[in-house]
């Protein structure tokens, strides 16, 4: 073997000197990118969860008007209104929303004449504070005002 060529493959085989000229990440540099992370996360998630509660309100809202709409067509039928979701249709008194965050049930009043339609927060929708009930009266008032939009 000539000179050169042993030259050549020691240049080739050479271990590098340095530590920069290593290619990776180091400790230092996953940790901040671990923090930065950690951080965008906890700002997030917040925001993530207030907004699944605030949509999930919405079933129970979107429910519990329709269950409104059919009292009235019960009140016209019979003359008056029931407490028994069961003669509105639904499967079972209460009646639980399709994605069970809700469990709405109607107190009657006034001989039949006045109704008060109740949807109860279940589950993770309990953690929707200030908005765990919402009712809805056969005169349209609906309750609490801060949780049904406008």
């Amino acid at each position: 073997m000539g000179l050169r060529k042993v030259n050549k493959m020691k240049r080739m085989m050479k271990v590098p000197t340095t530590i920069r000229s290593i290619v990776g990440f180091t400790l230092i540099e996953l940790m901040i990118t671990v923090a930065i992370v950690g951080i965008l996360a906890a700002v997030a998630y917040p925001s993530y969860t207030s907004f699944v509660l605030s949509s999930n309100r919405s079933e129970g809202q979107r429910e519990i008007l329709r269950l409104a709409n059919l009292q009235e067509e019960v009140f016209i039928d019979r003359r008056s209104y029931t407490a028994d979701m069961t003669d509105l249709g639904m499967a079972a008194d209460p009646h639980i929303t399709e994605f069970r965050n809700y469990s709405i049930d109607a107190t009657i009043a006034n001989g039949g004449t006045t109704f008060i339609l109740t949807a109860t927060a279940q589950g993770a929708q309990v953690n929707d504070t200030g908005c765990t009930v919402l009712t809805v009266s056969e005169a349209g008032q609906k309750l609490p005002p801060a949780c049904w939009r406008q």
